[in-house]
């Protein structure tokens, strides 16, 4: 695992190196080659970045590049280039600027004219979307939800009606409170994939309807731990596709019946999925 390929580096580069997200040996030969090539390698975590790099016995030069002081150090990494260096863009783990520094640093490059290469890699939010078995032929990532609930809740408010699976990052401390402000907004049937601890030894991937995976993780409070990825159905207006017979037994439910029994029940009559009768009853509440 020491020897691996030596590429040819390139003088006034910036490097875009993706990490592992857990499992060391998902590293590329490339990733390798270019940082124990480059001159320098700019690091979210030093420590950590030492660790991956110890592993691998590679020897290098470290500079922090974390949120807080890219705006201040950019100016430093440009001028290292100018005169020549190579310099390679690391982040704790996964593809750098995906949740991670380096925005500034890549657009100063672009518009000093120093050359950007990026290399392809581990990214977390991808790597749920391939496995949650939602559809991937579209879809937005919106990154962490606020930590405030009026803007955690205003955010997924914006999100109520967007057709492309969701893909959300969720912090350990925050998960129940953030699926529980989405059956609040989204209603209790949207399905949701709870992928944590990709690529590590406590890999889980689980999808069920919000409130469902909502009790799921209070079983368990290893299931609230660790990196966490949501992937989320987008939304789906249904009503044109449903038969008529169905929508006025659904309409004759609702009259008598709160909005959710009145779904399972229609569902159990007509064979359908709950959760299409759930959302299409939902929409048509809000719009009364």
């Amino acid at each position: 695992m020491n020897q691996h390929p030596k590429m040819d580096i390139y003088a006034s580069t910036l490097y875009v190196v993706p990490t592992p997200i857990g499992n060391l040996q998902d590293i590329t030969w490339r990733a390798l080659s270019i940082l124990q090539g480059v001159d320098l390698i700019a690091a979210e975590d030093t420590r950590h970045t030492g660790l991956l790099l110890k592993y691998f016995s590679i020897n290098a030069r470290l500079f922090a590049l974390y949120d807080y002081n890219e705006q201040q150090k950019t100016s430093i990494l440009l001028k290292k280039m100018k005169d020549g260096q190579s310099i390679a863009l690391v982040c704790d783990a996964g593809t750098p600027l995906i949740n991670d520094p380096g925005y500034h640093l890549v657009r100063c490059c672009h518009a000093t004219g120093i050359r950007v290469v990026p290399l392809p890699g581990a990214c977390a939010a991808i790597t749920a979307l391939s496995a949650a078995g939602l559809p991937s032929d579209r879809f937005c990532y919106e990154g962490f939800l606020p930590s405030k609930r009026k803007a955690r809740l205003n955010s997924l408010q914006a999100l109520a009606h967007e057709p492309r699976t969701l893909i959300f990052y969720e912090s350990p401390h925050r998960l129940l409170e953030s699926i529980k402000d989405m059956v609040i907004v989204w209603g209790p049937m949207r399905y949701v994939v709870l992928a944590r601890e990709l690529t590590k030894t406590w890999e889980t991937i689980y999808g069920a309807p919000i409130e469902k995976i909502f009790a799921w993780i209070q079983g368990d409070d290893m299931r609230r731990r660790g990196e966490i990825v949501l992937i989320v159905e987008g939304y789906c207006e249904q009503g044109d596709k449903l038969p008529s017979q169905v929508l006025r037994t659904l309409s004759l439910l609702l009259n008598e019946l709160p909005l959710k029994k009145a779904a399972v029940l229609a569902a159990q009559i007509y064979g359908l999925k709950k959760n299409t009768l759930y959302r299409y009853a939902l929409n048509r509440q809000q719009k009364i």
